[in-house]
């Protein structure tokens, strides 16, 4: 009895380590890619083209769609992160990034629009 137990919880401890292996490995490809696109979205931000919106996600402003493909990616990755952190603090995806629009309207420069928690666009 006590070697099954034993071995249960190697197995767990070992699961756990390569979860735990396995969640930062993401993590750092998320964190990789994020900061390859940020001179793209600082453009597309100083251009007026993107905003961001009152869910923590880039949101084109205008009818211009440039690089689109960046800001989808951009938010796909916010969205995995968004779903980790809810998950470890036991809480909403949605409530995550209302939480996260807060902090990068806080950060915004001059001239960047964001949009209110009454979906109403303006500039910072």
């Amino acid at each position: 009895m006590k070697r099954y137990k034993l071995v249960r919880i190697s197995v767990f401890f070992l699961v756990s380590a390569l979860l735990f292996s396995w969640s930062t490995v993401l993590a750092e490809g998320i964190k990789d890619r994020i900061k390859a696109r940020l001179p793209v979205i600082i453009e597309l931000k100083s251009k007026g083209v993107v905003g961001e919106d009152n869910r923590g996600y880039l949101e084109f402003v205008g009818s211009s769609k440039e690089k689109e493909d960046v800001v989808m990616a951009e938010n796909s990755d916010r969205k995995k992160i968004y779903t980790a952190i809810s998950r470890q603090q036991g809480t909403s995806v949605e409530l995550v990034g209302e939480r996260r629009a807060v902090q990068i309207a806080g950060k915004a420069n001059p001239g960047e629009w964001l949009q209110d928690a009454r979906e109403k666009w303006t500039k910072k």
